[in-house]
């Protein structure tokens, strides 16, 4: 029986893993300043190139961040790469007839309709006073025109804020994100204003009360707009 002789990883792989290593064993947190070119060089026993290679590669996964004339430093946690990349494949599915960002609709469903059970588990702990207030310049906005998407956004960033998981926001984040990019596609909302500010004062109040099954029913209500946007989606774009 013949052994097929594993490949062996390139210098600049070797060289990311090597960056990843050092991070970790030194203890840097996001901010921290890395070490130079040349000190990466001498520590890790590769090329300028493989370096290079391996930093690039690591700033495009945010593990990196490079300021050109100030240096280099340990990457603050972004999602930004995740938001391209869903936002390309849900293009070309929607090109396909597939209509995969109702598959990501649907799990953005399923994270809201437990964070509200979550944060109804929290009770008075929950401070919802500025959701208060965006609920308030939500319904003035609707009463003089549409509701513009940062109100809409920024209700559920503060919504789910006194969870204390700042990785809630960058998800909920991603989604609208990806939304936006292919707002194109998807055309104009056709929910009336006051429908879309009701929607969300449905879901703020079923947390008020404390009502789980009221609220998980209102979380599913508010995504009924995008899910009739996407119904309406042709099969084909040219």
């Amino acid at each position: 029986m013949t052994t097929v002789p594993r490949s062996r990883p390139s210098r600049a792989v070797e060289a990311q893993e090597g960056v990843k290593e050092l991070i970790l064993q030194r203890g840097l947190v996001a901010g921290d300043p890395l070490p130079t070119e040349t000190e990466l060089m001498e520590e890790l026993q590769v090329s300028r190139n493989s370096v290079r290679e391996a930093l690039k590669a690591l700033q495009a996964v945010g593990i990196v961040d490079i300021r050109h004339g100030f240096g280099m430093f340990v990457g603050r946690m972004s999602l930004a790469g995740l938001v391209d990349e869903l936002a390309f494949h849900s293009r070309i599915t929607l090109q396909d007839g597939k209509n995969h960002l109702a598959h990501l609709t649907e799990i953005r469903e399923i994270l809201e309709a437990g964070l509200v059970q979550r944060l109804i588990d929290l009770g008075p702990e929950a401070d919802l006073t500025p959701v208060a207030d965006v609920m308030a310049r939500m319904e003035s906005e609707a009463l003089v025109g549409d509701v513009s998407p940062e109100t809409d956004r920024l209700f559920h960033d503060l919504l789910y804020r006194p969870l204390g998981n700042p990785l809630v926001s960058q998800l909920l984040g991603a989604f609208w994100d990806v939304y936006h990019q292919l707002r194109d596609q998807l055309g104009a909302p056709d929910e009336p204003p006051a429908d879309v500010a009701k929607r969300h004062r449905d879901i703020y109040a079923a947390v008020q009360a404390g009502d789980k099954s009221a609220a998980v029913a209102a979380v599913y209500a508010h995504f009924d707009g995008v899910r009739n946007r996407l119904a309406r989606l042709p099969t084909r774009f040219s």
